[in-house]
């Protein structure tokens, strides 16, 4: 049997969550109802679950991308925006590893004059 980590299944142990702490996944339930409900919210659903793809890209969880991307299209997105997610998402990761540079050499104890 070859083991790996995204199996569409791994759905079915969130049983354990159901009998371990039904109160907390009760409560993020409802948090992520709220964030993602369709009518209510400033920011249209179909940009919210932009941002929600842009934001698993960058953490790289394959079940969010799966999720955020296919929701994204239900409400409205298209291929074109889905790529610019995607490039918005790379853009920030990219720009997360310039800055963090910077700090390296400032713990490093760099003697640059800033």
């Amino acid at each position: 049997m070859t083991e790996h980590y995204y199996d569409p299944e791994d759905r079915a142990y969130t049983s354990v969550y159901k009998e371990q702490t039904p109160d907390i996944l009760s409560a993020f339930a409802a948090f992520d109802g709220a964030v993602f409900a369709a009518e209510g919210r400033e920011i249209p659903l179909k940009y919210r679950e932009l941002i929600a793809l842009g934001v698993a890209l960058a953490t790289q969880c394959v079940y969010c991308i799966d999720a955020h991307s296919n929701k994204a299209k239900a409400a409205g997105a298209s291929e074109a925006e889905l790529a610019e997610a995607a490039w918005v998402s790379t853009a920030i990761r990219a720009g997360g590893g310039f800055a963090h540079g910077r700090l390296a050499f400032k713990l490093a104890g760099d003697q640059h004059q800033h």
